[in-house]
């Protein structure tokens, strides 16, 4: 699922409230869902959740402003500071939109600044870096 309008990511999030699971994945930014046979008999329900959800995503909220801000610093730290600094930082940023468990229960925010880091590589080390923090004691 793609949109050159609505933020996917934001989509994800509202279908992850709803009880569905689907990957996000960038460049381009996408969610990616696996349909088989067995499916059939949610298919209605899923279509219904997903037109929810857009409209959800679209509607404003302090959440999606504060999402949308930290995107925005994050876009621009990467034009002006060096690239592992800013991996660092995105790294950091990322943590505080975790839930209770340290797990985040919404992950627009972080995929919308992961995509703003300089070169793949750092989003390697930096997801690394996240699942290592979340095993962590």
């Amino acid at each position: 699922i793609a949109s050159d309008r609505d933020n996917v990511y934001e989509i994800g999030d509202e279908m992850s409230v709803r009880g569905w699971q689907l990957d996000r994945q960038q460049f381009p930014p996408t969610l990616h869902l696996t349909v088989n046979y067995a499916h059939t008999a949610v298919a209605d329900a899923f279509l219904m959740d997903l037109a929810q959800s857009v409209i959800a995503a679209r509607q404003p909220s302090l959440r999606r402003s504060g999402n949308e801000a930290a995107v925005k610093a994050a876009r621009g730290a990467a034009k002006v500071l060096p690239g592992r600094l800013v991996s660092g930082l995105t790294g950091r940023a990322s943590a505080l939109f975790g839930g209770d468990d340290g797990l985040p229960q919404r992950s627009a925010a972080m995929y919308g600044m992961m995509g703003t880091l300089p070169n793949r590589g750092d989003l390697h080390e930096l997801v690394l870096d996240l699942l290592s923090s979340f095993t962590e004691s």
